[in-house]
């Protein structure tokens, strides 16, 4: 089997992840959930500004 360092770096990252346990992921999870749900009134109330013409 040859050398892949690709393949080394993911084992790693994986065997880190078992060590650590869910927190980081958690933290992940929730960021993104939360400038999704940001992002996502910003563009549903953005339609809702008033145009005096």
């Amino acid at each position: 089997m040859e050398h892949n360092p690709r393949a080394a770096w993911l084992a790693e990252a994986a065997s880190a992840a078992e060590q650590q346990g869910p927190g980081n992921l958690l933290r992940v999870v929730l960021v993104v959930m939360v400038l999704g749900c940001v992002l996502t009134a910003w563009f549903l109330l953005r339609g809702y500004k008033r145009k005096d013409e």
